[in-house]
């Protein structure tokens, strides 16, 4: 064991290297002397001399370069029992003050959230670096943050996966209203344009026909006639909201099969009014034999479709 200058005793003290953080540390108070590059990766090992009230099993977390030093931080306690204790034995924790507790806080919401709606790493991350952006153009004071967590992921749909506002409301805590929402989804827009933010670029009817096919249970074949159905509906004059247009187009394409589905369960799942639906079924019925593709259903099939 080397002996270095400790400015906290204001002496040469013995030093401990902790291997896995690469910190050099006074034995004495547990002061951090030197902290080196360390090895990002998870590390798994075993300490067969540890008490058996411990775990020998270590892992170290992985890093997250939107952190300040990508958020590794450096804590050494004393337990109970382990190997050091007697070497050591006059360690103490050490815990500085975290300039980054208001946005780890923030991720982790943002996380949770994205858990909820089941979304990809790459949507919670893309929404954890438009929250950061906003953090540091200082344009997340004074503002409700769980609004502008939801606009973060949003915004993050919008580019990798559309998402209805009626959806990311959903996972938020209750304590905030849609029209919050989209006023911080503006508020991104204002701040981070030309930061390669994406624009807030309406949703297509296709971006849902997927998603609210696999949640209904149907084929791969009617999704994809419903998917090509909503693309042909360009050539009609159908004004509706594009979430609208895509619950009327899944909830005929299932008429036309085994798997009919009632308006009621195409509701549940798209979020969509009944009667909406309804009513947006009534102006696509029109243009049925427009719409869906004829290695789909013919002229004899589509005479079966519910009248509106």
């Amino acid at each position: 064991m080397e002996d270095t200058y400790c400015s906290d005793c204001r002496r040469n003290t013995a030093v401990v290297f902790d291997h896995s953080a690469g910190d050099t540390i006074c034995s004495e108070c547990g002061l951090v002397l030197e902290a080196y590059s360390i090895d990002e990766t998870s590390e798994w090992r075993t300490f067969a001399n540890e008490t058996a009230d411990n775990d020998p099993h270590r892992v170290g977390d992985k890093s997250n370069h939107l952190l300040t030093n990508s958020g590794l931080t450096t804590m050494i306690s004393m337990s109970n029992g382990g190997a050091n204790r007697s070497s050591i034995g006059r360690f103490r924790n050490i815990n500085t003050p975290d300039p980054d507790r208001g946005l780890i806080e923030a991720f982790k919401t943002i996380g949770v959230m994205a858990e909820r709606l089941g979304l990809v790493t790459t949507i919670k991350d893309l929404a954890n670096e438009i929250y950061k952006k906003m953090d540091d153009a200082k344009a997340t004071r004074g503002r409700n943050k769980e609004a502008l967590m939801a606009a973060c992921l949003f915004t993050a749909c919008n580019k990798l996966g559309p998402r209805t506002m009626k959806e990311i409301h959903s996972v938020t805590s209750g304590g905030v209203t849609r029209k919050e929402i989209g006023r911080a989804k503006l508020d991104i827009s204002k701040h981070l344009e030309g930061e390669g933010v994406p624009d807030p670029q309406p949703p297509k009817p296709a971006d849902f026909i997927r998603r609210f096919g696999s949640n209904l249970g149907m084929s791969n074949k009617a999704v994809k006639a419903a998917e090509e159905a909503v693309k042909n509906t360009a050539q009609c004059d159908i004004r509706r909201i594009p979430i609208t247009v895509a619950a009327s187009i899944i909830y005929m394409i299932t008429q036309l099969s085994d798997e009919r589905k009632l308006i009621r369960e195409v509701a549940d799942v798209t979020g969509v009014a009944h009667g909406t639906i309804k009513n947006s079924y009534k102006d696509i019925y029109p243009h049925a034999a427009k719409l869906v593709p004829a290695w789909y259903a013919n002229e004899e099939d589509l005479k079966k479709l519910p009248s509106p």
